[in-house]
């Protein structure tokens, strides 16, 4: 997939001077073997740091090797300093693990201590303050510690192209849509770039698309996508227009950035001028890697990017629209299974959900729009979003979002989506997320959260919560079990 980083990890290990150096060199060895034996990656890192100097010496090799991600292994106590320098020095995400003891057979030379030199390391990361990834229970021995790594790369990919990433937008965020707006400075505290273009902007670089040969290439693409479902093949030139200008946008203008999202406003002038709806280049957008979030949701642009980074899938926008009918309900038990009616809602987005997410994907006209813009009239303007059904699996729902103090708050949740005939229109799906309606209430309404929410179509809640607290998420929320209450709920 385009527009996400390849993640190369390397391992360094670290000795405190008074223990023996050859533990910390064993041990890395066995952990290299542990993750090679899974298939998963590493650069090995020779230098072994027991001081400021070998932190110089290690930071070189990492640079030489390619390494843009990091584990720092306590094969034994470690150098409290030089450890949490090594952190701060090296450019990418690091993770922090520790070895368990060997065998009760030698804890005399063979003990190492990491145990202990976790939490001092701990101390000076603290007053760096710096954010590492430490696993749940981060000591083990070389087979426990490889999946551990193995967890870390998505964290990683996900760090990393947040700290590189620059949102685009197009369009002031509407008035009807304040839902959507939020203070940027925590995107920058973050390390990402924002770049804020009027939609005149945008009309002069589509404009200027009309007889490119990538415009044609662009309509071939699409009408192979579509298949049975073009419907509209007279519309397919004005799509494809859109569609080239911003990919040429996006690359004339990265800039320092490495990759790139969209947020861009979507109507009502929009399809007055455009003469169609975005939403179905949105979703082919996504397909490659790069959200383009409708209603000029900046962060839901970012939230969107982090499910692709977590996932290497493509993402879905989507509103958390509507409740399911009772009716619906007691008809579809079989396939609902043991979830209550107030686990589940419907997810569903205008038609910008790409098409391998979607059963029969067609393009169709956007209803709501025509209502207020093409009355009792053909669609046209309208036109341009893919309908079809959520295919039913396994996801993850993910929103990062500023405060109006300007603090950045997260929540995610796993679930799935059930394959029952939503009996709607647009892009969309039944959703079932276990105690939903406790986490809508005391959550997504408590916390004032916006309507849109970042679906994954992998379950990834972990990977997001990891990734969200090393970029800085003063506050996480994920839906509780029953039983176990949110501070806002009322218990009796």
């Amino acid at each position: 997939m385009l527009n996400i980083p390849e993640i190369k990890l390397g391992i360094v290990a670290v000795s405190r001077d008074c223990f023996p150096i050859e533990l910390s060199h064993r041990r890395r060895s066995r952990v290299v073997a542990a993750c090679r034996e899974i298939q998963l990656p590493v650069i090995e890192i020779e230098t072994i740091i027991e001081n400021e100097r070998d932190v110089l010496k290690a930071l070189d090799e990492t640079k030489q090797k390619g390494a843009n991600a990091l584990v720092l292994y306590l094969g034994n106590f470690g150098p409290e300093g030089p450890t949490a320098l090594m952190a701060q020095k090296f450019s990418g995400p690091v993770m922090f693990v520790a070895a368990a003891e060997d065998t009760g057979k030698d804890l005399v030379n063979g003990r190492g201590d990491a145990y202990c030199g976790l939490l001092s390391a701990s101390y000076n990361l603290g007053l760096r303050r710096l954010r590492p990834h430490i696993p749940e229970y981060p000591i083990g021995d070389a087979e426990e510690i490889a999946p551990m790594i193995a967890e870390f790369i998505p964290v990683a990919r996900v760090v990393t192209g947040v700290r590189n990433l620059k949102i685009i937008s197009f369009g002031p965020r509407p008035f009807d849509f304040l839902t959507c707006h939020a203070p940027i400075q925590p995107l920058f505290d973050m390390g990402i770039e924002i770049m804020e273009n009027s939609e005149l902007d945008l009309y002069d670089l589509v404009q200027a698309e009309k007889g490119s040969p990538e415009v044609r290439r662009a309509v071939a693409e699409i009408a192979a996508e579509l298949g049975k479902g073009n419907t509209y093949p007279d519309l397919l030139e004005k799509l494809a227009q859109y569609e080239c200008a911003l990919e040429r946008f996006m690359q004339a203008n990265l800039g320092a950035s490495q990759y790139a999202a969209f947020a861009n406003k979507c109507w009502p002038a929009f399809e007055k001028y455009f003469g169609h709806v975005p939403c179905y280049l949105n979703s082919r957008l996504a397909a490659k890697g790069i959200p383009a979030a409708c209603e000029a949701d900046i962060y839901g642009a970012l939230s969107e990017y982090m499910a692709i980074c977590a996932t290497e899938l493509p993402p879905a926008i989507l509103d958390i629209n509507n409740s399911v009918p009772k009716d619906m309900y007691l008809e579809c038990r079989q396939a609902i299974g043991d979830y209550a009616l107030t686990d589940l809602w419907m997810g569903f987005h205008c038609g910008n959900t790409s098409s391998g997410c979607l059963l029969q994907p067609s393009m169709q006209y956007q209803l709501i729009m025509h209502r207020l813009m093409e009355p009792e009239q053909k669609p046209n303007i309208t036109r341009g979003t893919l309908e079809g059904q959520i295919k039913a699996g396994p996801i993850s729902i993910f929103r990062i979002q500023a405060t109006p103090e300007a603090r950045i708050q997260a929540y995610m949740a796993n679930g799935e989506v059930l394959a029952i005939d939503p009996k709607s229109f647009g892009s969309i799906g039944v959703f079932a997320v276990r105690e939903m309606g406790r986490f809508y209430r005391h959550v997504l309404i408590e916390k004032h959260f916006p309507h849109h929410t970042a679906v994954a179509f992998k379950r990834v809640g972990k990977t997001l919560y990891s990734a969200s607290r090393m970029l800085g998420a003063t506050d996480l929320f994920f839906n509780h079990p029953r039983g176990v209450f949110y501070p806002t709920e009322n218990p009796f």
